[in-house]
């Protein structure tokens, strides 16, 4: 914190001390966006208390948030630069009161810098500073990506049809590839992909033909990238196919709790393609047996975040991939009634989850809509008459869900900022995804 900072934000400070010493634990995440402010708001909904979130730039959800301590360090993604926020002060007097810090990251790459530190420099984390993190070996077995398709294939998982090509070797004899196109192809290492730039890179490519993946692999080799590609056929069918499920595995990896959503519509801009925008809430237990049996073989512990799409050719639904960690999209799951930060809080603050021989899980669900758009336009994107009718009906009865707009947290900066960031969001969407390339529209 800057001087004029703490000195305006002291009191403030204070009472949090007072609240995290009554709860016994300080939430800190690392990086400061639309995932932190969803964690850091289920944080308040079920304790009071604010989160502390460390992280270079603060994105406009973050900025003047009543509900968050910012601290700023130099990068969120660099083990170092975690270190050194961690014994910042405020932090260090947080520790010295006995108060515990459950250590959380936003994204992939900062959750891999948190389990790197936890690796290299045990002596600075302690006994109260807690991650709720798998070990470096079981990360890299479950997120990169060419490991999870051959983990799926191995344990009968449903997955898509997958290539991998391996950028560390010659292109041209792994070229072409015996798939049938478009196809999606993706970074197997997004933390290598972090710190990747060329012109026209995107999170993920979809690729419409085999000269056209060429040229790709051509500039991201160009760019240096030396680790792996994933390819996959394309699942027919658009955003509405695509699904989220978000389960919880205590340190026994056992998944106590599991939330599943339809989602309606994906973000389509560049830099953000693919995060989940319009999410309707419902169950599926046979995806969530399929999602144990991945986090059984790998030991996994915490939370575990799958992509997944419905493919109309055999009414299967494919797992893409996991991300480590709650989702960008996470208030979906606060907004149906369970909020994930308490299973983070029982397990490794409360110790009332692991280790006692009950293994029951939790699924059910209220049936809300999680939407950053206004509810007019969120409506346009849905082609199917019955689910429109759906979604408008828990709409009127008040359970859609914008996870930025929250009554606690209500500076008038803050919702200056929130209302332009509307109004960016729709034009966004009119611009890279309108609703005439709906299906059936």
């Amino acid at each position: 914190m800057s001087a004029e900072t703490t000195a305006a934000t002291a009191p403030r400070w204070a009472e949090q001390e007072r609240r995290w010493a009554e709860v016994g634990f300080a939430p800190v995440i690392i990086g400061g966006d639309a995932g932190a402010y969803g964690a850091a708001r289920a944080f308040h909904e079920a304790y009071g208390i604010n989160s502390v979130v460390l992280s270079k730039h603060q994105m406009w959800m973050i900025r003047h948030s009543r509900i968050i301590e910012h601290l700023e360090v130099e990068n969120g993604t660099v083990m170092e630069h975690v270190r050194t926020g961690l014994v910042a002060p405020q932090i260090s007097r947080l520790r010295e009161r006995g108060i515990k810090i459950l250590l959380l990251g936003a994204i992939d790459s900062t959750v891999e810098a948190i389990i790197e530190l936890r690796e290299t420099h045990p002596e600075d984390l302690g006994t109260d500073v807690l991650v709720p993190y798998v070990d470096s070996a079981r990360f890299e077995a479950g997120t990169v990506k060419d490991n999870f398709t051959a983990l799926a294939e191995r344990l009968g998982v449903d997955h898509p049809v997958t290539r991998v090509v391996d950028f560390s070797r010659d292109l041209d004899a792994q070229l072409p590839l015996d798939l049938s196109f478009p196809v999606w192809a993706k970074p197997a290492d997004v933390t290598a992909w972090y710190w990747t730039e060329f012109e026209g890179k995107h999170k993920v490519h979809r690729v419409e033909t085999p000269q056209a993946l060429h040229e790709l692999f051509t500039k991201v080799h160009d760019a240096g990238y030396r680790a792996s590609f994933v390819i996959q056929e394309e699942v027919p069918g658009d955003d509405q196919n695509m699904r989220v499920l978000t389960c919880y595995a205590d340190q026994d990896s056992v998944v106590r709790f599991a939330s599943w959503g339809e989602t309606v519509l994906e973000d389509h801009s560049p830099a953000a393609l693919g995060n989940p925008s319009v999410i309707l809430s419902t169950t599926n237990t046979e995806a969530v047996d399929q999602a144990q049996l991945l986090l059984a073989e790998l030991g996994w512990v915490g939370y575990a975040n799958f992509d997944l799409k419905y493919d109309p050719r055999d009414a299967k639904t494919k797992f893409f991939e996991l991300n480590p960690r709650l989702g960008r999209s996470n208030y979906y799951i606060t907004g149906a009634g369970n909020n994930p930060v308490e299973y983070y809080v029982r397990d490794w603050i409360r110790g009332e989850l692991s280790g006692r021989g009950d293994t029951s899980r939790v699924e059910d669900q209220q049936e809300t809509v999680y939407t950053v758009l206004p509810r007019w336009l969120t409506l346009r994107y849905v082609s199917d008459p019955a689910r429109r009718r759906r979604i408008r009906a828990i709409m009127r009865s008040g359970r859609s869900r914008n996870p930025f707009f929250y009554s606690q947290d209500r500076d008038p900066r803050r919702l200056a900022l929130l209302l332009a960031a509307q109004a960016s969001t729709v034009r966004k969407f009119l611009r890279f995804y309108p609703p005439s390339r709906v299906s059936g529209e």
